[in-house]
């Protein structure tokens, strides 16, 4: 609670016992309210009473009616009520006091003085804890909001995936394109650094000579992408071009993804090429059944790499 906000009682009844003694006449209690902004409206009475009835009212009696009411006008008399405060902790003419009351308001200035200094510190530390919460939970609220867009962005992906199997054979080479856009999108999801397709075309202007699907890199080590949807099995032939273009790169892999699988050939082709290069087979079947599962793509992949590499399994298959 911050004290010049509202005095609490026991501030309040410090500051009702040490007024008295910093002003030595009942007027200078009235000019200290003044000269704090205390508006004069607020003391009219007091000042009527100390006009025409001064022995009827006393230093304490006006201290403890002013310091009520600016506390009951709440945020509008703010101001006034951090003045006063700062006038009694910052008062050091103590010479201006009464001699018998010197000694006595040195002690309760002392001791506001310590009442604030308790309070502030509490105040700067809930500000601090408060500050600290806020931050905290903005932060979750942000994780929330990036893992609710992630959904929103898989679930799209998905849906997108799925419509592929709705067109038709005279569509393949647009399902095709869509395929490898969609996949990339998967890859991107799950924080899987991609280039998307390229081509390489020859020195000697006999036009492409080989098209990549797509590029992924994976803990440090990149591999080469390639989609296919066919409505039969990639044969040896079929899986053998993918294995040139990792085999002409030094530090490569791959990646093929097929939606009608592979045949038995076409898995030993890739399981011999595993002592030179890192080869990985995946059904698109396996990326269906990720998205339905809401796994992780990443840690799959990472877990088909490892297999492969370990046991020469390349459409090894891992539980999702």
């Amino acid at each position: 609670m911050d004290t010049t906000f509202h005095y609490p009682p026991e501030l309040f009844s410090l500051l009702v016992d040490t007024i008295p003694l910093l002003c030595r006449s009942k007027k200078d209690v009235l000019l200290f309210f003044q000269g704090a902004g205390v508006k004069k409206k607020v003391m009219n009475d007091l000042w009527y009473r100390l006009d025409t009835d001064p022995n009827n009212i006393n230093k304490y009696e006006i201290v403890q009616e002013t310091l009520t009411r600016i506390n009951e006008l709440g945020e509008v008399t703010l101001a006034e009520r951090r003045e006063i405060l700062k006038r009694v902790t910052e008062f050091e003419d103590f010479s201006i006091c009464w001699p018998n009351d010197q000694y006595k308001a040195k002690g309760l200035v002392y001791d506001i003085r310590q009442v604030v200094n308790v309070k502030d510190s509490f105040t700067r530390i809930n500000i601090e804890r408060e500050k600290e919460r806020k931050k905290h939970q903005a932060e979750q609220n942000e994780k929330v909001r990036k893992i609710q867009q992630k959904k929103i962005k898989i679930k799209r992906i998905k849906d997108d995936l799925y419509s592929l199997f709705g067109m038709s054979e005279e569509q393949s080479q647009k399902r095709g394109k869509l395929l490898e856009e969609i996949l990339n999108r998967l890859f991107e999801e799950n924080s899987i650094l991609l280039r998307e397709a390229f081509e390489i075309v020859g020195d000697s202007k006999e036009g492409i000579v080989e098209q990549i699907d797509g590029v992924v890199e994976i803990d440090g080590y990149i591999y080469l992408v390639e989609m296919k949807w066919w409505n039969k099995p990639l044969g040896k032939g079929d899986v053998s071009p993918h294995l040139v273009s990792i085999f002409n790169r030094g530090h490569a892999g791959g990646i093929l993804i097929s939606k009608s699988g592979f045949t038995e050939p076409a898995i030993t082709t890739c399981k011999e090429a595993l002592t030179r290069k890192i080869v990985v087979l995946c059904e698109l079947e396996e990326f269906v059944n990720l998205l339905e599962n809401e796994g992780n793509l990443k840690d799959y992949l990472k877990t088909k790499i490892n297999m492969a590499v370990m046991e020469k399994k390349p459409l090894f298959k891992p539980s999702i």
